[in-house]
C-alpha cells in the first residue's frame, strides 16, 4: 500500500449549527474522524470544525456526515464570513423574540409557584389555564429540544437536548394527566415552562459572552482599509484595495491606513504598528523599508510598491494564525472531552436510580418525579464543554493584541510550563544590526586589501555580518572584485578564488582549519562585545574585521523578569567566547555557550529535554529552525517574518525578549483560568446532582443553576481581557 503523501493534504473549516453542549461537539468530531482521510477538531465555544483531509475529500463529504449526525453547517471561508455573521445576528434576534414570548407565558406560572412557597397550596390559576400557558412553551418554544434529542438518539448519542426534553416532558405529561383526569396531585407546569425559559435565557447570555471572546479577531479584521489610492494621469484615485496586485504602486496619505503589505519607494513617515505588534512607539519608514496592511501612517506621504495582497498580507496570516489557535484544543481539554462523551448516559442512569429510590423504596411518586427531573436538568455538561475553549479563545486573542501569536492551543498551554529558556544572541538579545567597528590588517596586508577581499566574498551572502561588511565597504568607497569557485559552509564561513588567490573568510576557527594560524595575542586587544571575522589569502592570515551588534536596551530587564518567573536562561551563540562573555555580562546572563553551530543548538535543546527540562527556544525563525523545532515551545522573534509565522510555536511581532516573558505570563494566566473553569464545572455537577437526587433542589432552581453555570464559566474566561503585558 503506498504511503500517504502529506503534501496532498489540505484543510477545511466548517461553521456548525445545532450544537447545544459539549456532547454535541464530541459527537460531530467522532463522526468526522470516522471518515477515511479526515482528521477533525470541533470547538464547541467557537462552533467551528477544522479538518485536515486527504485529496479527494470535499466539503460536501464533511457536511453530509455532519447532517447525518443531526446537525448542520456550512463551509467557512473569507468570502462568506460577513454573511455568516449576519445570519448569526439574525438568529440571535429570533431567539431573543422567542425568549420574551416564553418568559411572558411562564411568568404567571412562576407566580403560581411563589404562592406555593408562601404556604398557600391552593392554585392561584385554574389548572386548565396553567396547561394552556405551559403547552406552547413546551411544544412550540421547546420544540428545538425534541428535535435535537431525536437527532442525537438516532445517531446513537445523547446530549443536553435529551436531558431537557426528557425532564420537561415528564413534568408536563404528569401534570397534564393530573389536570385532564381531575386527580388530587400537585401539577408541575411551572417547572417544565420555567426550565425551558431559563435554558433559553442561559443560551442567549452565553451567546453574547462567547461573541465577546472572539473580539480580537474582529478587531484585526477591521484594521485593513477597504480602499487604496493609486496615481492615474497625475491624479490620486481611490480604488478597491482588493483590486491591488503585487508590484502595483499605491500612495498613503498622512492619517490613512496601509491597505496592503508593501515596500516604501518614496517618502518619509512614521507608522503606528501598535495594533499588530503591541509596540506603542511609531516606527520610522523611508525608502526600502517594509510597511504592513492595517497599520496607520501618521505624518508623511508615502509611495509604496505592493508586495503582499489579499490573503498574502502579514495581517491575513496573523488572523489565520489566531483563528487556528482559537479553534484548536489544548491537551488539558482531553479530560473534559472524555467525561462529556459519557456524561449524559450516566446522568439518565442516575435519574432512573433516583426514581427507583423515591418511588420504589420510599413510595413517594411525586417526590420521585420532581427529583428525577431536577437531576436531568442540572446535569447538563455545557459548562464543562466551555471551560477550556473559551479561555483559549480569549487568551490567544489577548496575545494577538500585544503582538504575541500562538500557533495553537498546545503552544499556549505549554509556554507556561517552561523552566529553561535557550536564547540566541544575534537579533534576540542584540538589535540584529551589526556594524563594522574596526579593521585590523596584519603586517602582510593593508586595510584596503582586507576590505576588498571581504566585500568580494560577502557580496552573495545575506546574513547580518555580510550586510555589515558590505555597508562599511560602500561607506569607504571600496568595490568588490570578480570571484569564482565560491563555497559556503553554513554557520562558519565562505571561500572563493579571487585574482588567482584562494581567499577564506569566516570565523577564526574556520580560517585556522584551512591552515591560516592566527596568534592568540591578536584577540587580546579586541573591543568588548566585538565579533572577529578572519580573512586569509593562500593559507596566510591577512587580518581581522571587527563587527559589533548593540545589546537591546530591554534585554537586561527582560532577563531579570524571566528569572523572577523561575526560568533559567542559557545564551547560545556562534560568536567567539570573549564576545559571548561581554554580551552575556551586559545582559546579566551567567550561563552561555559560545562558538555553537546551528545544528549544535538543536543538540543543546535535546540534551536539556533529556534532563527533564521543559525547554523554550528563542531565535529568528530561520537560522535557528532546527532548535526551534526541537524545543517544547519555539519562539520566533522579529517583526513577523513570513517563515517565522509559518513555522514557530509562538511568533513575536516585536523584536524584543520582553515579549517572551509576556507570552509566558499570558500562558500561565490562561492556564489558571482553565483550571478555575474546570473546577467550577466539575464542582457544580459533583455537588448539584446529589443535591437534586436528595430532593434539596427544585427543578426550577436546577434549571436556573444550569443556565447560569455556562454563563459564569464564559464570564470568568472574559476576565483574561484584563491581563496586561509587562506584569
Amino acid at each position: 500500500m503506498p504511503a500517504e503523501n502529506p503534501a496532498a493534504n489540505h484543510t477545511l473549516d466548517l461553521a456548525l449549527t445545532g450544537m447545544t453542549c459539549a456532547a454535541c461537539a464530541a459527537r460531530i468530531e467522532k463522526t468526522l474522524n470516522r471518515l477515511p482521510g479526515v482528521s477533525a477538531n470541533v470547538n464547541f465555544a467557537t462552533e467551528k470544525a477544522h479538518a485536515t483531509v486527504s485529496a479527494g475529500v470535499t466539503v460536501e463529504t464533511l457536511l453530509i456526515a455532519v447532517r447525518k449526525a443531526g446537525y448542520d453547517g456550512r463551509e467557512l471561508s473569507a468570502d462568506n464570513k460577513d454573511a455568516l455573521r449576519e445570519e448569526r445576528d439574525a438568529s440571535y434576534q429570533r431567539e431573543l423574540r422567542l425568549f420574551w414570548i416564553s418568559a411572558s407565558l411562564t411568568l404567571p406560572l412562576v407566580a403560581q409557584m411563589g404562592a406555593m412557597f408562601s404556604g398557600t397550596h391552593d392554585d392561584l390559576l385554574p389548572r386548565w389555564l396553567q396547561m394552556a400557558l405551559a403547552t406552547p412553551v413546551q411544544f412550540w418554544i421547546g420544540w428545538r429540544f425534541y428535535l435535537g434529542a431525536w437527532h442525537a438518539l438516532r445517531s446513537g448519542a445523547a446530549n443536553m437536548d435529551v436531558l431537557v426534553a426528557l425532564g420537561t416532558s415528564i413534568a408536563w405529561l404528569f401534570s397534564a394527566v393530573v389536570t385532564v383526569g381531575g386527580l388530587h396531585h400537585h401539577v408541575y407546569f411551572e417547572a417544565s415552562a420555567a426550565i425551558i425559559t431559563l435554558v433559553l435565557m442561559g443560551k442567549l447570555l452565553e451567546a453574547r459572552a462567547k461573541s465577546r471572546t472572539s473580539s480580537a479577531i474582529e478587531q484585526l479584521l477591521r484594521l485593513q482599509p477597504q480602499t487604496a489610492l493609486i496615481e492615474r494621469d497625475g491624479q490620486l484615485v481611490a480604488v478597491d484595495a482588493a483590486s491591488l496586485r503585487v508590484d502595483d504602486m499605491f500612495v498613503v496619505r498622512p492619517g490613512a491606513g496601509i491597505p496592503v503589505d508593501g515596500v516604501v519607494i518614496e517618502g518619509l513617515s512614521s507608522i503606528d504598528e501598535s495594533l499588530l505588534t503591541g509596540e506603542s512607539i511609531p516606527v520610522e519608514k523611508t525608502g526600502g523599508t517594509r510597511v504592513f496592511a492595517g497599520t496607520l501612517n501618521q505624518d508623511g506621504l508615502l509611495k509604496c510598491r505592493a508586495t503582499g495582497v489579499g490573503a498574502a498580507t502579514a495581517l491575513a496570516a496573523i488572523v489565520r494564525l489566531v483563528e487556528a489557535a482559537q479553534g484548536s484544543k489544548a491537551p488539558v481539554q482531553r479530560l473534559a472531552d472524555t467525561i462529556a462523551g459519557i456524561f449524559v448516559p450516566a446522568v439518565v442512569t442516575l435519574a432512573v436510580l433516583t426514581v427507583a429510590y423515591w418511588w420504589g423504596w420510599r413510595g413517594e411518586f411525586d417526590t420521585a418525579l420532581v427529583n428525577a427531573v431536577a437531576v436531568l436538568v442540572i446535569a447538563c455538561p455545557c459548562a464543562l464543554g466551555l471551560a477550556t475553549p473559551t479561555a483559549i479563545v480569549v487568551g490567544s486573542g489577548r496575545g494577538a493584541g500585544i503582538g504575541v501569536l500562538f500557533r495553537n492551543a498546545s503552544a499556549l498551554e505549554n509556554a507556561g510550563r517552561i523552566n529553561l529558556l535557550l536564547v540566541d544572541k544575534t537579533g534576540t538579545l542584540t538589535e540584529g544590526r551589526p556594524r563594522v567597528i574596526d579593521v585590523l590588517p596584519f603586517a602582510s596586508s593593508d586595510r584596503a586589501d582586507l576590505l576588498t577581499y571581504a566585500v568580494t566574498l560577502e557580496q552573495g551572502a545575506d546574513h547580518p555580518l555580510a550586510r555589515a561588511v558590505r555597508d562599511y565597504a560602500d561607506l569607504k568607497g571600496i568595490a568588490p572584485l570578480s570571484m569564482s569557485a565560491f563555497v559556503s559552509t553554513a554557520g562558519r564561513g565562505v571561500a572563493a578564488r579571487v585574482n588567482g588567490h584562494q581567499i577564506t573568510l569566516g570565523s577564526p576557527d574556520f580560517v585556522a582549519a584551512q591552515g591560516a594560524v592566527i596568534a592568540a595575542e591578536r584577540y587580546a586587544a579586541l573591543p568588548a562585545g566585538g565579533t572577529p571575522i578572519a580573512l586569509a589569502r593562500d593559507g596566510v592570515a591577512l587580518g581581522l574585521i571587527i563587527v559589533a551588534d548593540r545589546l537591546r536596551a530591554t534585554s537586561p530587564a527582560a532577563v531579570t523578569r524571566l528569572r523572577t518567573l523561575g526560568i533559567e536562561i542559557l545564551m547560545l551563540t556562534g560568536d567567539h567566547a570573549a564576545t559571548a562573555r561581554a554580551i552575556a555580562d551586559a545582559a546579566h546572563i551567567t550561563n552561555f555557550r559560545a562558538q555553537v553551530l546551528p545544528q549544535d543548538k538543536a543538540r543543546e535543546v535535546e540534551n536539556a529535554r533529556g534532563r527533564g527540562c521543559v525547554v523554550g527556544m528563542v531565535g529568528d525563525g530561520i537560522n535557528d529552525a532546527p532548535a526551534l523545532a526541537a524545543a517544547d515551545v519555539g519562539f520566533a522573534i522579529g517583526s513577523g517574518a513570513d517563515v517565522a509565522i509559518q513555522t514557530a510555536d509562538v511568533t513575536l511581532m516585536r523584536s524584543d525578549l520582553m515579549s517572551v516573558a509576556d507570552a509566558i505570563t499570558l500562558s500561565r494566566a490562561t492556564l489558571r483560568k482553565i483550571r478555575q473553569n474546570l473546577f467550577f464545572a466539575f464542582v457544580y455537577n459533583v455537588l448539584g446532582i446529589p443535591l437534586a437526587a436528595m430532593g434539596l433542589l427544585s427543578p426550577v432552581i436546577a434549571g436556573a443553576a444550569m443556565a447560569l453555570s455556562s454563563v459564569s464559566v464564559v464570564s470568568n474566561s472574559l476576565l483574561l481581557k484584563r491581563w496586561t503585558a509587562g506584569k
